[in-house]
């Protein structure tokens, strides 16, 4: 069996958190200038709001929340983490298996640095949330792309990812629902993906955060269910479903064959346990917010604010002449490509900046995701379908006439 060993250094981390196209914005706001952020999926930003349910026990738990907590989360959060594993079918997850965190970024940040040493390799998507990149930077890793397929809806092609696996592969990353993308994998796509770690004995880590985010009817399948043999790290939390990025509320999972990770899982602990705990009111709100109603599942619906925005952003980017766009299924994001030949693009970041100073209007260019090539950028379709017309008009309008 393969070694999984907890990680012992740390490295520069190598991905710009910024960039110069939102120090360009943060600029053009300094000089009191309006800018549409499209570049950031902060639901509250765009008129989102949680629960009440949801804010009257945070509001309730305040009092009583002052002190540490058990390092791993206080019992009620974990509790029903542990039963919202059992629906998802995860096997073998019991109380200590699971861990809050100050959202899920913290925990995935804590799992880079459990596990890798210099010159590990990972295996993440491209497109990817880069801060899976940048963690394995971090922890002094080498973060391996492997592609995501746009012709396939985006799921990820399971050839690229086999043949980019080398003896020093410790683990694969699975983004699904996808960020950027909004592609939900299909089960077929996430068995090839577990009989290729199983091929290889290969930690399989599942950021699922939008997993209560998913539109027209389909199912989420969390990867760790169809594979009980193998050992498996799933991150979640309640930022984007229940619109509470700020109060930072998140988990991971254990399961699986942890009989393999036995040091591994060590690390984990021992970082856990140094920074002490995770956000005690937040953690308050997790057995709420995964029991009962929740008025957001009325966001994903015929008529609820996502699904008709996503609806209005995916045909205006269609309508416009060399932009084309997979129709997302989950999340709320859009990664369009744009025919660069058409706009004589070779650098997607001065694409970016030059319509944000010509339109106000702020995107991420596909390289902030470690997309290979200048031919892709993501949206965040969170605002209004009347402020996502006004920033459409602007769009067209600008590349009307514009070549690079």
């Amino acid at each position: 069996m393969r070694s999984f060993a907890k990680s012992d250094k740390l490295s520069h981390v190598l991905y710009d958190v910024r960039g110069p196209v939102v120090d360009a914005a943060a600029e053009m706001e300094e000089n009191g200038m309006k800018i549409l952020k499209l570049n950031i999926g902060n639901p509250a930003t765009f008129g989102f709001t949680a629960p009440e349910e949801v804010i009257f026990d945070m509001r309730d738990a305040i009092v009583n929340s002052q002190g540490y907590s058990e390092s791993r989360g206080i019992f009620s959060a974990r509790k029903a983490i542990m039963q919202y594993a059992q629906i998802k079918n995860i096997s073998n997850v019991g109380m200590k298996d699971v861990y809050t965190g100050n959202g899920a970024s913290e925990l995935i940040q804590l799992a880079m640095n459990a596990l890798l040493n210099n010159g590990d390799e990972i295996l993440i998507p491209a497109p990817d949330y880069p801060l899976w990149t940048a963690c394995a930077n971090l922890a002094g890793g080498k973060a391996v792309h492997y592609l995501l397929d746009e012709e396939s809806d985006w799921y990820p092609d399971l050839a690229d990812m086999e043949s980019k696996i080398t003896a020093r592969t410790k683990a694969l990353v699975v983004i699904n629902p996808n960020n950027p993308t909004g592609a939900n994998y299909p089960v077929d796509i996430l068995k090839g993906i577990v009989e290729i770690a199983r091929r290889h004995e290969l930690i399989i880590f599942s950021d699922e955060i939008y997993d209560r985010l998913v539109m027209d009817d389909e199912k989420h399948v969390s990867i760790a269910s169809l594979a009980p043999d193998l050992f498996c790290v799933t991150f979640s939390g309640l930022s984007k479903s229940h619109m509470v990025c700020g109060f930072r509320v998140g988990w991971m999972i254990l399961s699986g064959n942890k009989n393999v990770a036995r040091d591994y899982i060590a690390g984990i602990n021992m970082l856990s346990n140094m920074r002490l705990c995770s956000n005690v009111p937040g953690q308050s709100i997790i057995q709420t917010a995964l029991g009962g109603y929740q008025s957001v599942n009325e966001y994903i619906v015929p008529g609820g604010r996502v699904y008709e925005q996503r609806n209005y952003i995916y045909d205006a980017l269609n309508s416009i002449p060399g932009i084309s766009a997979k129709k997302p299924k989950a999340a709320f994001y859009i990664f369009p490509k744009i025919d660069t030949e058409r706009y004589q693009i070779t650098n997607d970041s001065q694409f970016a900046l030059d319509c944000l100073k010509a339109t106000r209007i702020l995107f991420v260019p596909g390289s902030g995701f470690n997309w290979p090539k200048p031919d892709h950028f993501r949206i965040v379709y969170l605002p209004q379908v009347a402020v996502l017309e006004e920033a459409m008009e602007k769009f067209a309008k600008f590349l009307a006439t514009y070549h690079q």
